[in-house]
């Protein structure tokens, strides 16, 4: 299952990038974001990623947003891998979602409700995040 999941990714990362659209997408968003976001443009991603990997999935965010986010930043001269670090500094957010299998048997082993869980988990989970964020910004790891 795995495996074919690895390979949709691909080959829904190469059908984006092969018709151009996340060229175009790209291009449509530089046009319509303000120049002076630039020097916080990772900064603002990693905080934008934080409800997107809470409501989307890894794979829909990582093979279909991030390459075009990746774009956009390109566009400003930020290299991808700082786009994907800070990208990468929201996971904790998603571990919440009843569709990692770790948080399944977490709740399982507990003898909590997804529900309960999320309640108690989300503002920790949200403060890590945050935390995370700061940290990496702080010490130059998502800027340019």
């Amino acid at each position: 299952m795995v495996l074919l999941v690895v390979f949709a990714g691909g080959a829904f990362t190469g059908i984006l990038s092969g018709t151009k659209m996340v060229d175009w997408i790209g291009a449509n968003l530089v046009s319509i974001l303000p120049e002076s976001w630039r020097h916080f443009f990772p900064v603002i991603i990693g905080l934008f990623s934080i409800p997107f990997t809470f409501v989307m999935s890894n794979d829909a965010f990582y093979f279909g947003v991030v390459p075009i986010i990746a774009n956009i930043a390109s566009a400003y001269g930020i290299e991808p891998i700082e786009i994907v670090r800070a990208v990468v500094l929201s996971l904790s957010a998603h571990f919440l979602l009843p569709l990692v299998p770790a948080t399944i048997l977490l709740t399982g082993m507990l003898k909590l409700s997804i529900a309960e869980y999320v309640r108690f988990a989300f503002k920790w989970s949200v403060l890590t995040c945050l935390v995370l964020i700061s940290l990496a910004w702080l010490t130059g790891v998502i800027m340019t």
